[in-house]
């Protein structure tokens, strides 16, 4: 690995045990077994190496989005994706913070906006299948703020004093989405 990796990852692991609020450039050139002249010179500061390790950590998101195998399903696919945004943030949740304080302080980064992109075309194949209840839009919208919304509950988990969520509650808030966005199909048995 070389010395860029090495720090990038250094700082990774700062974010995943200590969160963005407790980032320190000292940690991170302890774990890398660097020297902060160095650190410095392969990311000019401290916000420059903050700034890479969460570029890096949507890019691992938007990975293993893609490296996950989804159902030809379209509906299934849908519920899939939204499955591995959370997981994400359930297994990262002080990673998944720094990430989403990073966009709401209004940095661009592509791999977020692919992972939007991704959910916008597993709707719009829901759409083309006719089985939308709502507009694509509004759906892509309903589906991305139920995932964060789930997602916010392991975030928080620690400041609500509170374990994180049971899966049954995680799995009611996507398919709550899921029953307004999708057309109702009535049961054959009631027939």
């Amino acid at each position: 690995m070389n010395t860029y990796d090495k720090i990038l990852a250094a700082a990774l692991k700062v974010l995943e045990e200590e969160g963005g609020a407790q980032f320190s450039t000292r940690a991170v050139t302890a774990i890398a077994q660097v020297t902060a002249p160095t650190l410095y010179h392969h990311f000019g500061n401290a916000d420059g190496l903050l700034s890479a390790a969460i570029v890096e950590a949507f890019k691992q998101l938007f990975e293993s989005k893609i490296a996950a195998v989804e159902s030809t399903i379209p509906e299934m696919a849908l519920r899939q994706g939204w499955d591995d945004y959370v997981r994400f943030a359930a297994a990262r949740p002080r990673i998944y913070a720094a990430m989403m304080g990073r966009l709401l302080e209004g940095a661009h980064i592509d791999a977020a906006d692919q992972s939007y992109q991704a959910l916008v075309q597993n709707v719009q194949k829901v759409a083309d299948e006719g089985k939308l209840a709502v507009q694509a839009q509004t759906a892509a919208d309903l589906v991305w703020a139920s995932a964060n919304t789930a997602s916010w509950l392991y975030v928080t988990a620690q400041v609500r004093k509170a374990p994180p969520p049971q899966p049954d509650v995680v799995d009611l808030i996507r398919e709550s989405v899921m029953q307004i966005i999708l057309i109702q199909r009535p049961d054959v048995d009631s027939k």
